[in-house]
């Protein structure tokens, strides 16, 4: 493969009520909501991006919250597990915070290489901490419910949960340029340099696992990262002449993105890095307003009038007054 991705980008998934999420991300997993926009190609849903201060990728879960959304079954053909990094240390800080929020976790791995925390946000989304011997240098989002000592720095890994791994690895080494760190029991790491948060993803074979149906509290995609549209067109071109069903170029504002499903069923999208979220509002103000496109504009009215109304907590914006429904 001629391109080869920087690691992930983002990490798509579907929810239910948008303050209930919003709430949980926010105060809970203490992120930032970086983006209030809509889903362009439903208007009347909320697309919500969280992230650090101002987004970078690899830092970012986004949801498309649609309210009243049935639950949706986790298993094969899917991302099943969505981890971030968090500094080693700090994972009895997080337990003892979630259970004062009311949300139960489990330490599921404890390695001299690696600790990992499980949890369930309120929609039944599986989220993993890492606690990491790699060090990650990312700075995290300062924010007022979660300490910087313990704050996550950003995405560590997805998990690809697929009945048979043999195509599903021939995609992610030769088409995306990732490389075997450890390989057992059925299950891989791959990763895009040497393993370092933001850069892997593992994949677990469950031949008799129920396939996965897309729904509320599910992955509805993983994106890896890009620097430019120009290499987006190269690759573009390569994975189509390799025989992937790959979308057009679609303008997503804060990135462009194509899409294409890998043999075992996941949806994968690769996303530019350019040119971000702050194209339309100040840093300062990140997630405050909602943000619309172009060509969704002449129906502003109509679309603030049909989503939900939400309050984004002033810790999101710790330097501005207080915003309003």
């Amino acid at each position: 493969m001629t391109a080869k991705t920087a690691g992930l980008h983002h990490v798509t998934a579907i929810a239910g009520d948008p303050q209930q999420n919003i709430d949980f991300y926010i105060s809970g997993l203490g992120l930032r909501l970086v983006k209030k926009t809509v889903n362009f190609d439903d208007p009347g849903t909320y697309h919500l991006y969280y992230g650090d201060e101002s987004g970078r990728p690899g830092s970012l879960l986004t949801f498309f919250p649609w309210q009243g959304i049935r639950s949706g079954r986790i298993g094969s053909g899917q991302s099943t597990t969505t981890a971030f990094s968090v500094p080693q240390g700090s994972l009895g800080w997080w337990r003892s915070h979630f259970k004062r929020l009311g949300v139960e976790s489990e330490l599921t791995h404890v390695s001299l290489d690696e600790e990992r925390l499980s949890l369930r946000d309120p929609d039944g989304l599986q989220i993993d901490l890492v606690a990491s011997s790699i060090s990650d240098p990312r700075d995290p989002w300062d924010s007022a419910s979660v300490p910087a000592e313990h704050a996550v720095r950003g995405q560590h890994s997805s998990v690809l949960t697929v009945e048979d791994p043999t195509a599903t690895l021939e995609t992610l080494t030769r088409d995306l340029g990732m490389r075997i760190l450890e390989e057992g029991n059925g299950n891989y790491r791959l990763t895009t340099h040497d393993g370092e948060p933001g850069t892997v993803v593992d994949i677990r074979a469950d031949r008799r696992g129920e396939p996965g149906l897309v729904a509320g509290g599910t992955v509805h995609h993983i994106a890896f990262r890009v620097p430019d549209q120009a290499t987006q067109e190269l690759w573009r071109q390569e994975l189509t002449e390799r025989g992937y069903a790959v979308t057009a170029i679609l303008d997503r504002q804060y990135f462009t993105s194509i899409y294409f499903r890998e043999p075992g069923g996941t949806l994968l999208e690769i996303a530019t890095d350019t040119p971000g979220f702050d194209i339309d509002e100040p840093l300062l103000e990140l997630g405050r307003a909602l943000k619309l496109p172009p060509w969704l504009e002449p129906n502003r009215d109509a679309i603030a009038h049909a989503v939900a109304k939400i309050d984004v907590p002033a810790e999101n914006n710790p330097a501005m007054p207080a915003a309003g429904p």
